[in-house]
């Protein structure tokens, strides 16, 4: 498959205001490449689109939540970019807590946001990038969309249904001229694990230092994770391992489909733990 040219052509970035979104716009600018970003943070959108140079760049404040905004936010992006050819779907939260603890309500939010607005936004474009020689599709996954941690039940199951999503995607697509990957990032240091939301029945604290100690487990660099998602979005690649950790669980998952849990259990202990009050 010929690989994607970035640059003279437009990508656009959901979840683009902060994180690896954030850095991949950065990158993309500074070569040339037009950008369309989305983001709910019109305060922080606005504040990255400042700072990029070297490209045309258009900010768009959807919440992805909203079928008909994002609908009517993908019109007008592609009012204004006639060439589209690549979308890179960031945007997404994290949501620890247990089954007991987490309410429907909680859970159905962060399907929404990691889950639907993924779906609506590429449902949206799609004729878009149907229009053009060649196009590619990069879905943001996660390594929990391969191995499923305990308190991590909605992320886990949201990633999963991303992952589920973009194979199927791709395999109905199969001969057109888009193309969809989906990425699997692990250890990226981020901060979307210390930003991201809690059940309301934690202790903040306790919440706190559960998400502390995954985050210290993180060794892989934004800037050199969001190059790594632009490398797989030209070279079209299907699945993309990010991260050190992103490839061992791959491994692991891999050799025992219904025992990786016995390994992950130990160095997770901390990152998992949302009942033990702090001393």
């Amino acid at each position: 498959m010929k690989h994607l040219d970035l640059v003279g052509s437009t990508t656009v970035i959901t979840g683009a205001a902060n994180g690896m979104g954030a850095d991949i716009a950065r990158l993309l600018a500074a070569r040339g490449a037009h950008l369309a970003l989305i983001d709910h943070d019109a305060a922080a959108l606005s504040a990255l689109a400042d700072g990029l140079r070297g490209s045309t760049v258009t900010t768009h404040v959807i919440d992805l939540r909203d079928d008909d905004a994002v609908f009517a936010g993908v019109a007008e992006i592609t009012g204004v970019h006639p060439r589209i050819n690549a979308l890179i779907t960031c945007a997404g939260s994290s949501m620890l807590g247990t089954l007991d603890q987490l309410t429907m309500e909680e859970m159905r939010w962060l399907t929404d946001v990691n889950l639907w607005g993924t779906v609506s936004v590429t449902k949206a474009l799609l004729p878009a990038l149907r229009a053009v020689p060649a196009a590619h599709i990069t879905h943001l996954a996660s390594v929990y969309a391969l191995a499923a941690p305990a308190g991590r039940i909605p992320y886990a199951m949201s990633k999963f249904a991303v992952r589920a999503f973009s194979e199927a995607l791709r395999h109905e697509l199969e001969g057109s001229t888009v193309s969809v990957g989906a990425v699997y990032p692990a250890g990226v240091r981020t901060g979307i694990i210390l930003h991201g939301r809690y059940a309301a029945a934690i202790d903040p604290d306790v919440a706190a230092r559960a998400a502390a100690a995954q985050a210290a487990m993180y060794h892989t660099e934004p800037t050199d994770a969001a190059a790594r998602i632009i490398r797989a979005t030209e070279r079209r690649a299907a699945r993309t391992m990010v991260g050190r950790e992103a490839r061992l669980i791959d491994v692991l998952v891999r050799a025992t489909p219904s025992g990786y849990w016995r390994a992950m259990r130990r160095p997770l202990r901390a990152a998992i733990d949302t009942t033990t009050p702090v001393a």
